[in-house]
């Protein structure tokens, strides 16, 4: 939780009494004391509510032409894409509800500038789907807040990769701002600008929230003849040797029956190297401890740009009236085999994750 200590002070900075506790100090420096439980109003939990089915949602097909194989955000988005291509046939299939493993806690941010040409694209496709496409196809909000973004520099090297950044966006029509230190408090009161360089703003950066858009990514493939099933973990994949000696896949397994299927998409998350092993694929993928809190209201902050500062590997997620503070430590803790395994053994049993 190191990443907080710079992150709260920065963007409390401006704020008095009764947040004079978490005033900015004269140094950028990152906290080593322990985090002291608070009384929050949530315990997340891995499953849907108590008395849920023991069966799948829906009937297992005998065959599909393909079947992705989990539920959060990769899943939802490439069952919408094959069903919009034209794949009516294809199958989703949950091991629990949508969304149930890491998707319904991710920050949901959507920031189009990035180094990469490709990311930028592909970045700026899902915003389309996102923001217009799928309110247009089934009459349901996303969940899409349009409330932008700013990265900030606290060194010139940092300012000149967002000057760039900037001129790679204009060749995509992304609108951007490089701001000066005056220009970012003038946009973010809240923010301590003392030992920033400048920022890069994005006014139709924004969030969204994950339920929602996985909710509307299925409906409109079901629209277009995909099936998605909850419910129905995935037990095993079937391998055959085609006649010129490569493994191909033959079919899926689950505990409610068996769907023939030539091509398995894995979007599994922290479960896929489980799955590569199913049909004897080594997925380069490890799981790590990811660590988020969420503030009490704050006066002033509502509509602000969301933040994030890529020194202190450090995001700052506007959500309602509070914020949804974020990063990544330099000394990160590794999902142990030992608890994935009991969450692969127990896929229904509550697993919960108290915010401290």
């Amino acid at each position: 939780m190191g990443f907080l200590g710079s992150a709260v002070r920065r963007v409390f900075s401006a704020v008095r009494s009764p947040l004079s506790p978490l005033c900015r100090t004269s140094t950028r420096s990152y906290s080593s004391e322990p985090t002291k439980e608070k009384s929050v109003p949530y315990e997340k939990t891995l499953k849907q509510e108590d008395g849920a089915s023991s069966g799948p949602t829906k009937p297992l097909p005998r065959s599909a032409d393909a079947v992705v194989i989990g539920g959060g955000s990769l899943g939802c988005q490439t069952i919408y894409h094959l069903a919009k291509m034209g794949m009516t046939n294809v199958v989703l299939l949950e091991r629990d509800r949508l969304t149930a493993g890491t998707t319904w806690h991710t920050a949901g941010l959507l920031w189009q500038l990035r180094p990469s040409d490709v990311e930028v694209e592909l970045l700026a496709h899902t915003r389309n789907v996102i923001s217009k496409d799928l309110e247009e196809e089934t009459g349901l909000h996303t969940g899409w807040i349009q409330n932008g973004g700013l990265f900030i520099a606290s060194n010139k090297q940092r300012l000149d990769e967002y000057k760039r950044l900037m001129s790679l966006g204009k060749v995509y029509g992304i609108e951007s701002h490089v701001l000066s230190p005056a220009e970012t408090k003038d946009l973010y009161p809240l923010m301590n600008v003392d030992d920033l360089y400048g920022t890069l703003y994005v006014p139709k950066d924004g969030t969204m929230d994950p339920a929602g858009t996985c909710t509307t990514l299925t409906r409109a493939a079901t629209a277009r003849g995909a099936t998605v099933i909850e419910n129905c973990p995935v037990t095993g994949i079937q391998v055959r040797t085609d006649d010129i000696g490569v493994k191909r896949v033959k079919a899926v397994e689950t505990q409610h029956g068996t769907i023939e299927t030539p091509c398995v998409v894995n979007c599994a998350g922290v479960w896929a190297t489980k799955l590569g092993e199913m049909a004897g694929v080594k997925v380069p993928l490890i799981a790590m401890h990811h660590a988020y809190v969420v503030t009490e209201r704050i006066e002033g902050i509502q509509n602000m740009p969301n933040v994030r500062d890529h020194d202190a590997s450090v995001y700052l997620r506007l959500q309602g009236d509070a914020l949804s503070v974020g990063g990544y430590e330099r000394n990160p803790i590794f999902w142990d085999e030992v608890s994935l395994n009991v969450i692969l053994s127990f896929p229904h049993e509550k697993v919960k994750y108290q915010m401290l």
